[in-house]
């Protein structure tokens, strides 16, 4: 009798799990609707084209941490497109071929037969500037740190999807161009290459010996890489200088990296800046990717009390990625009907949701997206809809309005915590004459991923001694 009636109530469980039904949220919990300032965004297009990165004096962000001085500079190639809707483009090939890269990593990764899903788990707190990559010749997002003794500062892209920490070297095999001089390992009294034993060396996942020393290479799926030498080094973050470091002296390199010395891996490994650093948390806030402003990116700030939390969860199949317990997507006030899988980390090792610095447009799976951008739809009957932009299906001719109220998007959290996102999050224009697209994008992957732009004008705290997720808005 009870195996039946057990039985009974687990099917019931398993069916009211199984979906999120399209329903309304309660009153108060989140706006159903949000103003989106149509002038101001296209006032920023037309604003890409004479960036000046303006000096700024040194700061601290906070009195427990050390702060690197915002150094800031006029653009490093200018802009090199002759309107916005060419950069838009350019910016949308850039970000498939990162997804790309993401993709074939993960797909690599599970075939790895370790078990799938755990939460995540020593301390400096350092603080260096966040750059928007505008100006730097790249999409991505730009840090200032001191390399080797003495320092020598340099651009370096900052990246939450890589754990490999690497700079160009000379001397130089196959170099592209970089601002600063190519950094000379001979100049630096702290600079030591690593044998093919070492610990270091065994963290990668390709690496030769020869010589003795340890090779690395990193391929990033989009035809851009690195190979060279694996050295230990003194990074100087802030007023921090923090010895032996594991980084890459790069001897052939490819890419996007154009106007920075290398990039500063930000992932889970072992690798990564945080490992290296024994940083329980992080935290980074982007600028608006339109804008010439600067913020920071924090190790040891923890996450701020009135922050959104959620889980953070890690992949044992690829410990580089940051996962995030999503509960499910409101649009408008409606939760999406949507599969709960849909965010869930299978046995596989696929499935879930990262959160990703170098990602510019938020990915999901095609069911999800379908009901998000339908939902969008329905609430925005009043404006006028026009052909699609490359990944963007969702496009509306806004030219004539001053501002417009849009269906709020929220990500709904366990617990009950909601961010709702601002408007010009996840509208965004793809022309200077007042083209504006949903800035959101199917996968046939059954990974998602949210992007930088999503992320934009909200800091971002990983607290890795309790695995947890913060979003403050408004906290750059």
């Amino acid at each position: 009798m009870c195996s039946h009636h057990c039985f009974l109530l687990f099917i019931f469980f398993l069916a009211s799990h199984s979906l999120v039904t399209s329903r309304t949220l309660p009153k108060n919990s989140v706006t159903t609707s949000t103003i989106l300032d149509v002038a101001d965004s296209i006032r920023k297009t037309k604003d890409t084209s004479s960036f000046h990165l303006n000096q700024q004096d040194e700061q601290s962000h906070s009195p427990s941490s050390f702060t690197l001085q915002l150094h800031s500079r006029a653009s490093i190639r200018g802009n090199e497109h002759s309107d916005y809707n060419s950069l838009t483009l350019a910016r949308l090939d850039r970000d498939s071929a990162r997804v790309k890269s993401l993709m074939a990593r993960l797909d690599l990764a599970k075939a790895d037969l370790k078990p799938a899903i755990t939460t995540t788990s020593q301390q400096q707190d350092i603080e260096a500037p966040l750059i928007s990559g505008t100006t730097q010749g790249s999409g991505e997002y730009f840090t200032r740190v001191g390399i080797g003794n003495p320092a020598r500062e340099v651009y370096m892209v900052l990246d939450t999807g890589s754990d490999v920490n690497w700079l160009q070297c000379s001397p130089c095999a196959d170099c592209y161009h970089q601002t600063e001089p190519i950094f000379n390992p001979s100049s630096s009294s702290s600079y030591t290459t690593l044998s093919c034993d070492t610990p270091q060396c065994n963290s990668l996942e390709l690496s030769e010996c020869r010589n003795a020393t340890c090779l690395y290479e990193v391929n990033y799926g989009d035809g851009s890489y690195t190979v060279g030498d694996l050295a230990t080094e003194t990074l100087t973050i802030g007023s921090a200088s923090v010895a032996n470091v594991a980084v890459g002296c790069g001897h052939s390199n490819k890419g996007l990296f154009v106007g920075a010395a290398g990039l500063l891996g930000l992932g889970g490994g072992a690798l990564a800046l945080p490992s290296q650093l024994n940083a329980t948390s992080f935290s980074y806030c982007l600028v608006d990717r339109d804008s010439d402003s600067a913020s920071t990116v924090e190790f040891g700030s923890g996450i701020s009390p009135d922050a959104v939390v959620a889980p953070l969860l890690r992949n044992r199949r690829v410990d580089t990625f940051y996962y995030v317990g999503l509960a499910g997507i409101s649009v408008g006030g409606e939760m999406l009907r949507i599969p709960m899988s849909s965010f869930e980390v299978d046995e596989t090792g696929g499935g879930g949701i990262i959160i990703d610095s170098g990602t510019a447009v938020t990915r999901l799976q095609t069911e999800v997206y379908d009901s998000l951008r339908d939902e969008f739809v329905k609430g925005t009957t009043d404006l006028e809809r026009v052909g699609g932009v490359a990944m963007f299906d969702t496009c509306y001719d806004l030219a004539a309005k001053a501002t417009i109220e849009v269906p709020t998007v929220a990500f709904h959290f366990p617990g009950g915590n909601v961010l709702a996102l601002p408007a010009k999050n996840y509208m965004i224009p793809v022309d200077s004459v007042g083209t504006f697209c949903l800035a959101f994008a199917p996968t046939a992957s059954s990974l998602s991923i949210i992007g930088n732009v999503q992320q934009q004008g909200t800091r971002v705290g990983f607290d890795l001694e309790n695995s947890r997720i913060g979003f403050s808005t408004n906290k750059c």
